[in-house]
């Protein structure tokens, strides 16, 4: 039974706040000061982002757990007759990830609130909520999301016509993999809600000494993620969409 609309926001809000409740704490724990997790490096962080992905689709199962605009946009693309959804139904997605990541965020500074009094760098303070690069280009950058997010839609895609049966642990080890093989250039948003939600929180809660919230660079973990996901979705119809695997169900 399809969804309505308020089911599609409940459970998409829900599913990304969980997301990012998660997601900003492993980054938290791994880099503010006082934490037990303290220099625990990327890899925790990389898995500590695919059990957050793992948990928040679990959440959002009953719309599909999107979690994700590039993957809403991209599941539009490929529309009703190859498993996505209407266009009319992205405003209410887009909404619904925004706001659970802005709350989710919000949630994971609650927990740490004391660690990130005790951390003195403003730069690790941006990043428990948001992503930068290591080095900054705008136009590698941008290209780097966009390499990511296609590698993200355009596998799940192919995945939906596999008897693989793993769902949630599937997208959840795919997320590591991304992290582990892609995400040093960028720290590997390829989630415009992820990145913009929590930046939002970062400018708006009064966090001791942190800094700016580097809006000149907001716009790449959007633009990149979005072209990526619609790449992702456009190759996948280009194969044959759900016929790619003919006889396979």
């Amino acid at each position: 039974m399809h969804p309505t609309t308020g089911q599609i926001f409940i459970s998409e809000f829900t599913g990304t706040a969980m997301l990012l409740l998660l997601g900003c704490g492993v980054v938290a724990t791994a880099i503010l000061k006082g934490s037990k997790g303290e220099g625990g490096g990327w890899l925790l962080i990389n898995f500590g982002w695919g059990l957050a992905v793992f948990a928040g689709v679990y959440v959002a199962f009953r719309s599909g757990a999107h979690l994700n605009p590039a993957v809403t946009l991209a599941l539009a693309i490929t529309g009703p007759d190859n498993g996505g959804i209407p266009w009319s139904e992205v405003p209410i997605y887009f909404a619904a990830e925004l706001t659970g990541a802005f709350v989710g965020a919000i949630v994971a500074w609650l927990a740490f609130k004391q660690h990130f009094d005790a951390e003195e760098d403003p730069g690790k303070k941006l990043g428990v909520f948001s992503t930068g690069p290591a080095i900054r280009n705008y136009g590698w950058n941008t290209l780097t999301e966009v390499v990511g997010t296609f590698v993200l839609v355009f596998v799940i895609l192919i995945s939906g016509g596999t008897p693989s049966g793993l769902g949630p642990l599937f997208v959840a080890l795919l997320v590591v993999g991304i992290g582990a093989s892609l995400g040093g250039p960028t720290g590997y948003a390829i989630n415009p809600a992820r990145d913009l939600g929590p930046r939002i929180a970062h400018a708006i809660l009064p966090i001791k000494g942190k800094g700016s919230s580097d809006w000149g660079y907001s716009w790449v973990p959007i633009v990149g993620p979005f072209i990526g996901g619609a790449l992702g979705a456009l190759l996948f119809l280009a194969l044959g969409g759900p016929g790619i695997f003919p006889g396979v169900s």
